[in-house]
């Protein structure tokens, strides 16, 4: 299906993103990855506007075109009380702004029918304390989606999955931490992974501007006081 496509990814050396560089390259597309982890793939910081313009530059030099774009790589999880404005503005960098400027370097090189996956999270619509800089990246690249979505328009589909619980280390978990959510269990990044190859595909040609929300269900179930044995407990002030 994806024999001799090219598939560049974000945050590609671990988790969830580099599950999905491993499928792309099972489907028998050329896979190119950027970490600020050291690995065999290419080594930057995205908050750069020079590593992202190296990147692209790269990428075309090699191949001339690009079939895929997965914007994968994670913001910096930090809160209102202990975030700093430096950091604040490297979470957007990372979760937004890169999205952004790598789109529009690899605008003019997309094939026909490309497409572009951004990775959002089920937090663009609901919340933890103290997670004010992911949050934020988070939902500023859902809202990302559908403004490209419209801007590409008959040339590149435009979409983004927002996962749940995701666990990167295949743990098996049971009881509450399963039940608690109406799938019955834990993510995994294949879960991810499959949905990112099928909004890909000439399959998904009449998708665009959506976000996909992938939790096992858990932000559709409402939780009250008292029910199936969940009770909230008063915080100490």
């Amino acid at each position: 299906m994806f024999q001799g496509k090219v598939a560049v990814i974000t945050g590609g050396a671990h988790g969830i993103g580099k599950c999905i560089a491993e499928e792309f390259q099972k489907k028998g597309a050329v896979v190119y990855v950027i970490d600020k982890a050291e690995g065999n793939h290419f080594v930057g910081d995205i908050s750069k506007k020079e590593t992202l313009e190296e990147f692209t530059a790269y990428v075309i030099q090699e191949q001339g075109h690009i079939d895929y774009l997965v914007n994968n790589a994670l913001p910096l999880m930090k809160g209102i009380d202990t975030c700093t404005y430096e950091e604040f503005q490297y979470g957007l960098s990372v979760g937004v702004t890169a999205p952004f400027y790598l789109s529009k370097l690899f605008a003019t090189y997309f094939s026909h029918g490309g497409s572009i996956i951004n990775i959002s999270s089920s937090r663009d619509r609901m919340s933890q304390p103290q997670t004010e800089s992911y949050t934020a990246a988070k939902g500023g690249i859902a809202a990302l989606t559908h403004a490209m979505a419209v801007s590409f328009s008959g040339r590149i589909r435009v979409n983004s999955i927002s996962p749940g619980w995701i666990d990167t280390d295949d743990t098996v978990y049971e009881g509450p931490d399963a039940r608690q959510q109406p799938a019955g269990r834990v993510g995994n990044p294949r879960d991810i992974a499959n949905l990112v190859l099928f909004l890909c595909s000439d399959q998904a040609g009449f998708i665009t501007g959506e976000n996909i929300c992938i939790d096992g269900g858990m932000t559709k179930q409402m939780i009250y006081h008292g029910d199936n044995g969940w009770r909230l407990e008063e915080m100490a002030l």
